[in-house]
């Protein structure tokens, strides 16, 4: 879909591999719709007010890490040895200049983690402990580790571990993978990208998905497209996802639909990429293909009406907003 020139766009993901639809009560239905709607208003409040992709982006995963309904930031999964580590990414299109965190527990927005990497360091990307040090000294804001917990993600780890002692199957691909991301245009027509999250429940401890990387699960390049991925962050690694779509509209003058689907349906999940993104481009376009179960998104224009999803349907508006 496409959006005309002096125009904005938004488009968010609170992961995709969704929560089974046999097992989503309509309270927790509604939950998740409210909270994409919570991040959708943080971003459009940002544009309609003639700011930036790269702020309009940072407030809607800033709404989403405090949503404890999302893996990323509070309510973040858990690794094999019961501990936080989170990643982020931030990309700004008009120059690539992009900032990335990893493994890291403390910060309570890991994205302004990796947009501080971004603006107040030489370099792209910060982990562990030098990065939580890095964090402190520019006055981030700190939490405890209780901050982050949920019973629902603990319980998640435990059942996983127990999965896999018995050698059962788990077909629950809201285990696997959960992420949030946003990209966003301008009105001035610039692109920005950013994506948070805790990963994989029952992790390898030190494990770093595609979220953080650039290039992968975070790309926004001006002249092509904003994308943020969200899935089986090893497979998004190797086949460069969020590079690849852009490379296709630059290089193969691909729309972004045709695009962002081709990499999605075509490549990666041939290769056991189970995920989707969410894209935006230079035109004000927006794509949001899964090739699993479900994806939670959402899209908001201008126009300021909030569009949310959930399974594979039609967006629904909320212009009760």
């Amino acid at each position: 879909m496409t959006s005309s020139d002096n125009n904005f766009t938004l488009a968010i993901h609170g992961g995709a591999g969704t929560i089974l639809r046999s097992k989503m009560t309509p309270e927790r239905e509604a939950a998740y719709h409210a909270g994409l709607r919570r991040a959708l208003e943080a971003g459009r409040s940002v544009l309609a007010s003639d700011g930036t992709a790269l702020d309009a982006v940072t407030a809607a995963v800033m709404a989403l890490e405090d949503e404890p309904l999302f893996n990323a930031g509070r309510g973040a999964v858990y690794t094999s040895a019961g501990k936080q580590e989170m990643d982020a990414a931030v990309m700004d299109g008009r120059n690539r200049a992009a900032g990335a965190v990893a493994g890291l527990c403390g910060p309570r927005n890991p994205v302004l983690a990796a947009r501080a990497v971004m603006e107040k360091t030489d370099h792209v990307f910060l982990i562990g402990a030098s990065a939580l040090e890095f964090c402190r000294d520019q006055g981030l804001a700190f939490e405890e580790p209780s901050y982050f917990f949920t019973e629902q993600r603990w319980n998640a780890l435990q059942e996983t571990l127990a999965m896999r002692q018995t050698g059962a199957d788990d077909r629950d691909e809201s285990r696997k993978h959960g992420t949030v991301g946003a990209v966003a245009r301008d009105r001035k027509g610039n692109l920005a990208a950013a994506t948070s999250t805790g990963g994989m429940t029952a992790k390898m401890p030190g494990r770093v998905g595609d979220s953080p990387v650039i290039g992968a699960g975070t790309w926004a390049d001006n002249e092509t497209c904003a994308v943020s991925g969200t899935g089986h962050g090893e497979i998004f690694i190797r086949y460069a996802a969020g590079h690849e779509i852009a490379s296709l509209m630059r290089y193969a003058r691909r729309s972004l639909e045709e695009a962002a689907r081709t990499v999605v349906v075509d490549m990666l999940a041939p290769a056991g990429g189970s995920g989707g993104v969410i894209a935006v481009g230079q035109d004000g376009s927006f794509a949001l293909p899964f090739n699993c179960a479900g994806m939670y998104r959402g899209v908001v224009t201008a126009d300021g009406i909030l569009r949310t999803a959930i399974y594979d349907e039609p967006l629904i508006d909320h212009k009760d907003r």
